[in-house]
């Protein structure tokens, strides 16, 4: 039976590292290459139809995801709990190697027990490290912050805290915590971006990063610049272009004015690992943009 106990001794096995999961030398040796996408592009239809959906995207062409919800409860990926999940994944040849978490702090939306957010950072994380163990993740992330959970500087000081215990508690279940940006890290407060304190602030070992390179790039950030200053902190990449309007909307990769070419030439640097195709809002079909997207990435960046 698995329980909480055997979870605990067992994820004393990865504690030096990342173990549990095919490393991306091996998946590149049996003859593949990671072409992630984050599920959220296509939430509506994973909400409504998550066996047809990721069919779908496996016949586009992508084996690497990126979940976008996690609910502690009895449905906890997609209405499925973790080992369903990992089962429907692999049927259609798919790998989750990573999900996207909340912070937990503000108490309005979903997933509410008590009055909080449980399987989040702040609430009940020992459970969702275990599930994210369970189903085969690499990594667990920050997705986003809301208004109320962003703060002065000494409040992402105090998160940076609680980023570097979730993040000791992931390393020990052979996990990497990450967060991922959106552009309100890089608003200037007393000549600080909170992303630098996010940065400066944390165990480079229990906490990295996954740059958005839109959100970056659409506050005035340059990715490459970033990577210089804290090489190997990113180990994951979301890949979204902007259009060339004033809006700068969202479009499909290669369809923009982000130059991921350039962008790709300093992975290493980086510390990249993986990356994951997040367009928020489309046009049209969602997979009519990531067919749009996976087919310029295939022909230009991988």
């Amino acid at each position: 039976m698995h329980t909480r106990r055997n979870f605990l001794k067992n994820s004393a096995l990865y504690s030096a590292g990342i173990l549990a999961v095919p490393s991306l030398s091996s998946f590149l040796s049996a003859g593949g290459k990671p072409i992630g996408l984050q599920l959220y592009t296509v939430r509506d239809f994973m909400a409504k139809d998550p066996q047809g959906t990721l069919a779908k995207v496996a016949q586009i062409g992508y084996n690497s995801l990126e979940g976008a919800t996690y609910n502690d409860g009895g449905e906890k990926f997609y209405g499925m709990d973790p080992k369903t999940f990992a089962g429907l994944l692999k049927s259609n040849g798919l790998t989750m190697r990573s999900c996207h978490y909340r912070y937990g702090e503000d108490s309005k939306g979903a997933n509410l027990t008590n009055g909080v957010f449980n399987g989040t950072i702040l609430h009940d994380w020992d459970r969702a490290v275990e599930d994210a163990h369970t189903l085969g993740l690499q990594y667990m992330v920050c997705a986003w912050l809301s208004e109320p959970e962003r703060g002065s500087l000494d409040h992402y000081k105090k998160m940076a805290a609680n980023f570097n215990i979730a993040g000791e508690k992931c390393k020990k279940a052979g996990i990497q915590f990450c967060h991922h940006n959106h552009d309100f890290e890089f608003i200037t407060e007393d000549g600080k971006h909170p992303y630098d304190i996010l940065l400066g602030e944390t165990d480079p070992g229990f906490v990295k990063m996954e740059l958005d390179l839109y959100w970056a790039t659409k506050a005035g950030q340059d990715p490459i610049k970033i990577f210089e200053a804290h090489p190997g902190r990113f180990p994951l990449w979301h890949l979204k272009d902007m259009d060339n309007t004033p809006a700068h909307n969202f479009t499909e990769v290669g369809n923009g004015t982000i130059d991921f070419k350039k962008i790709f030439a300093h992975k290493a640097t980086a510390g990249m690992k993986y990356w994951f195709v997040e367009q928020d809002k489309c046009p049209g079909s969602p997979f009519d943009s990531i067919t749009k997207s996976i087919t310029y990435i295939k022909q230009n960046l991988v």
